[in-house]
Parts: C-alpha cells; sequence; structure tokens
C-alpha cells in the first residue's frame, strides 16, 4: 500500500504552493484502503479543484492503481 500512498504525495505536491504540508496516510481494512489527504488550508482549493475535477482524477488514479493490489482504494480529502 506504500505505492498508493506514493503516488497520491507524489500528484498532491505537485499541486499545491507548501508541498512540505501535505501528508498522506493510509488505513487499510479487510478489503478496503482509505488514503488520507492532508493539506494546508490554503491549498485545499487546489487539491479538489473547480466542480472537484482534481479531486475526482486523484481518486481515479488511486482506484486504477488499487486494482493491481485487487483491493479497493478510497481518497478522504481532510480539512
Amino acid at each position: 500500500m506504500e505505492d498508493l500512498r506514493e503516488i497520491i504525495a507524489f500528484v498532491a505536491k505537485a499541486l499545491v504552493d507548501d508541498p512540505d504540508a501535505v501528508e498522506v496516510t493510509a488505513v487499510e481494512g479487510e478489503k478496503t484502503v482509505v488514503v488520507e489527504l492532508a493539506v494546508a488550508p490554503s491549498d485545499l482549493g487546489k487539491v479538489i479543484g473547480k466542480d472537484g475535477r482534481t479531486a475526482r482524477a486523484l481518486r481515479t488514479l488511486l482506484s486504477a492503481t488499487s486494482a493491481k493490489y485487487s483491493q479497493r482504494a478510497v481518497l478522504e480529502i481532510l480539512e
């Protein structure tokens, strides 16, 4: 599951103004992994994007990567 965290962290750090504030944690369940993304409050809009498009793209990337592990992954963006 380290790959899932690394991919989300890499993309998020490229999007935000303060890459040092990006924190990604993964909570593993039986068949589901919850990836939590925390960014600086000023960068929250950049990660979510207009109409949630960037967040949707991150979730799509995460689900495609998690298919490799035969698990379901969910992205939670923390405020």
